[in-house]
């Protein structure tokens, strides 16, 4: 029996990333059954639901999930989403390409994030006309889970270097978040303790100063949920900007795939957007389904195009959408 794969397309360019996305996954003959669902603003408007019923049990009973972006309604779909997939880790990592005018061409790390708590977790209150509180959850289990998924990806050679023994960093705001980031710090250093494998710890402003002048010195960075969040937009930045990330949220059993770009609603229905992030997003699900060799063939294709072209108009190029596609699939 073959793997299901749900498809979102969401909002915004969402509607044409994602099948270029399904394209490329499609020129494998690999038994892959696609399942179409909706979510995001359209859908609100349609239905009164951002993510309906039928949406979320779909993607909790799939194999893997293909998401696009979602508008307005964005925290209304991707966080009950990866909860539907039980995902406890967001791994986005942030590669500079041969061909891409990037920041620092030298930078290649992972993030490895925490999916399910920190601010995110949606405990906010209004109190009063003015004021507003927000509760910052951090549990021991999700951070020593967050821990030994990183200590793993590290020993497999998942990392950027490719090595056990590079280890990972743990960037938090412990000496102010006594509390919260202390808990997360002292269980991820534990965890890593315990199962042999190196870790450090930096400052997470510290590091935000230190990764645009020398990126060489990270390799797969572990951290809380909003930090992971904007620190692996910073690393964006380095890179070439957002149109090139991928990312996994991964869970035991279940995962969903996402571009970590937007909706781009300024170039929405223009054919123009950078199919590259979604791409890249589907061949980190063809590894999580056991097909590496096919994963592989995918990120050689889009170095390969984004080195000699075309390119859409974020990277200097004037291809459209399909253009870049079809460059894609002619290298596989």
């Amino acid at each position: 029996m073959g793997d299901e794969i749900v498809v979102i397309e969401g909002d915004g360019i969402g509607r044409e990333v994602i099948p270029a996305a399904v394209d490329v996954l499609e020129a494998f003959d690999l038994d892959l059954e696609f399942v179409a669902a909706d979510a995001g603003d359209a859908t609100k408007e349609a239905t009164g639901e951002a993510l309906p019923a039928e949406t979320y049990d779909l993607a909790a009973d799939a194999d893997a999930t293909l998401f696009g972006a979602a508008g307005e309604t964005a925290a209304d779909v991707i966080l009950p989403l990866r909860d539907a997939v039980g995902s406890f880790v967001n791994v986005r990592p942030a590669k500079a390409y041969p061909g891409v005018d990037a920041l620092r061409p030298e930078t290649d790390v992972v993030f490895l994030r925490e999916n399910t708590e920190g601010v995110y977790s949606g405990h906010e209150s209004r109190l009063s006309e003015d004021l507003s509180t927000l509760t910052r959850v951090v549990t021991s289990p999700a951070s020593r889970e967050l821990a030994e998924y990183a200590c793993e990806f590290v020993e497999d050679g998942r990392g950027p270097a490719g090595g056990p023994e590079d280890g990972f960093t743990v960037a938090h705001k412990a000496n102010v978040m006594r509390e919260t980031d202390g808990r997360f710090r002292d269980e991820v250093l534990a965890v890593a303790e315990e199962q042999g494998v190196d870790a450090d710890e930096e400052l997470m402003d510290a590091f935000a100063t230190k990764l645009p002048l020398n990126p060489n010195q990270y390799g797969v960075i572990v951290c809380p949920n909003l930090a992971g969040d904007v620190l692996s937009d910073l690393a964006a930045g380095l890179v070439g900007g957002l149109g090139l990330l991928p990312s996994a949220n991964i869970g035991h059993d279940n995962a969903l795939f996402e571009p970590v770009h937007g909706t781009a609603p300024d170039i929405a229905g223009e054919g123009v957007a950078n199919p590259t992030a979604a791409i890249l997003s589907a061949a980190m699900l063809l590894a999580h389904l056991g097909h590496e060799a096919e994963a592989e063939r995918v990120r050689d294709a889009v170095e390969g195009v984004l080195s000699d072209g075309p390119r859409t108009g974020d990277l200097g190029g004037d291809a459209t959408t399909g253009e870049v596609t079809d460059a894609v699939l002619d290298r596989l």
